[in-house]
């Protein structure tokens, strides 16, 4: 009996130790990404795929020791590290977006979505498992090629350096393309329209992954050290690193909003993120012009125009926002909660960040602007951006919105709206100035042209020696956008105002 007690209690501690430091790790992992980790391993997909581009590698990689061996290889390393790459980017830029789109895109067809929120994860933490766990699948793909890219190196014509650059970019670029095909899986709720949905996202993917060769290819062939010394290079890269990352992390936030319940505060992840985007961005460009001020009035022109362009294209979608909000959430909002849900504290927050926008660019401007004769030009330019934005930011809201009918007032018609008055108007004006023999790029006929008026204001007549606009001509524009951005923001509010005692 004494020694049935003995081993009792020398086993007890045994079987009440603390997990290992892998079980820990597993409890505070994501459940979702075991999931699916486990599920796309188990996967024919991932298999076929895995094979064929170790296949593929293994005969570039022959192929390259024949070439060795029989000495006809010389400083060749740069067309096999190509090769191996073209193999990666096949999985990276192709198979593992469009699996991450099949994957949400299946649980909403099947119904199952509604599975998953049972568990109490929440939108964006599925979200974020289903991004990681294919994430981490693209990470076992690169292990496996990783030493022929590592082995073409040795085959000289090619630095080390590159290959790092090369794959710092494309793994940006898997994540960015990753996150908007977990978006756009979220987009379409019909039948049809996830048809095309899938066929667009397609056609996308295969254009992605053709950008991404060519970049791969230009930065292969020329080399780290020829094109690292030419001016901007690597200011050139941190942007592209910098655009891929935050509006990876816009496009993430929208998709978990949609996700959500109508119930919840949606819109404060992707609200805040696009304000912390514009306010980061505008923090960076202060400090590029810091460090080198040689252009400063042309960069604070071009960070004007796409700064609008890109406010243009998230805010219709911000500004398009279902009419009023919750009844859980009405008690809590302010005048200043513009991070609520709600069409019209969208459209405010983008009319204000435009706003911040143009600020910080004229305060760049004379800080850094250029003092030549074309430097007026610059600055019309870097006024005249941000109002052919407002105006055909708030002209669809008008016309969608003011009249009675709910279905023309609908998020995806104004959205539709917005790009095709864009587009109608880019096209129809210099087709008037023609008919009445004018020239294409007439200043009048082209006024409220947004691609041509805006390029005129930043035109510089040097024979004349004064630019092709004028003050007035843009203070004309303005007032023509202050109206309208008014009359969008009485018809936003007069619509909440319905769906409120609607409800």
């Amino acid at each position: 009996m004494s020694a049935l007690a003995t081993d009792t209690a020398g086993t007890a501690p045994r079987e009440e130790a603390r997990p290992g430091l892998l079980e820990r790790l597993g409890d505070r992992l994501n459940p979702l990404v075991v999931k699916e980790v486990r599920q796309g391993l188990r996967s024919r997909v991932f298999w076929v795929s895995f094979g064929l581009m170790l296949l593929s590698c293994f005969i570039l990689s022959m192929v390259a020791y024949v070439a060795t061996r029989e000495g006809t290889l010389s400083t060749k390393g740069q067309g096999f590290f190509f090769g191996f790459y073209v193999c990666l980017a096949m999985v990276h830029f192709f198979i593992i977006p469009y699996s991450a789109y099949r994957s949400l895109a299946r649980e909403r067809e099947d119904e199952t979505w509604v599975l998953l929120i049972l568990t109490g994860l929440g939108p964006r933490r599925i979200l974020r498992g289903k991004v990681t766990s294919f994430l981490v699948q693209a990470a076992l793909y690169a292990s496996a090629v990783g030493p022929f890219l590592l082995f073409s190196y040795y085959l000289n014509g090619i630095d080390l350096p590159t290959i790092l650059l090369v794959l710092v970019l494309g793994a940006s670029w898997l994540f960015f393309l990753t996150v908007v095909a977990v978006c756009a899986a979220t987009l379409a709720d019909g039948r049809i329209g996830r048809a095309l949905v899938h066929l667009v996202l397609l056609g996308s993917l295969g254009m992605a992954l053709l950008y991404g060769l060519i970049a791969a290819f230009f930065l292969s062939e020329q080399g780290y050290r020829y094109v690292a010394r030419e001016d901007g290079f690597l200011i050139a890269v941190g942007a592209c690193l910098w655009v891929m990352l935050t509006n990876g992390w816009l496009l993430f936030e929208t998709a978990a909003a949609r996700l959500s319940l109508a119930t919840e505060n949606y819109t404060w992840g992707p609200r805040l993120a696009l304000t912390l985007q514009m306010v980061l961005t505008g923090v960076l460009l202060l400090g590029l012009l810091l460090w080198d001020s040689s252009s400063g009035g042309s960069v604070a022109s071009a960070a004007s125009v796409l700064g609008c362009v890109h406010l243009a294209v998230v805010g219709i979608f911000v500004a398009t926002d279902v009419d009023g909000q919750a009844r859980a959430l009405r008690a809590h909002t302010r005048p200043w909660s513009l991070l609520r849900p709600g069409a019209v504290r969208g459209f405010r927050l983008v009319v204000l960040l435009m706003l911040g926008w143009t600020a910080l660019c004229l305060g760049l401007f004379f800080m850094f602007g250029s003092g030549s004769g074309s430097g007026e030009a610059q600055l019309l330019g870097v006024l005249a951006a941000p109002a052919y934005t407002l105006f055909y930011l708030s002209l669809p809201l008008v016309v969608g919105r003011l009249p009675q009918s709910d279905r023309l007032a609908s998020p995806a018609v104004v959205r539709v709206l917005f790009f095709s008055l864009s587009g109608l108007a880019g096209a129809l004006l210099p087709l008037l100035a023609v008919l009445f023999d004018q020239r294409v790029d007439d200043p009048l006929f082209n006024l409220l042209n947004p691609f041509v008026g805006m390029d005129n204001f930043s035109d510089y007549n040097y024979s004349l020696d004064e630019p092709k606009m004028n003050l007035g001509l843009l203070a004309c524009v303005w007032l023509v956008a202050v109206l309208t951005v008014f009359a969008a923001d009485r018809a936003l509010v007069e619509r909440e105002r319905r769906a409120h005692a609607a409800s």
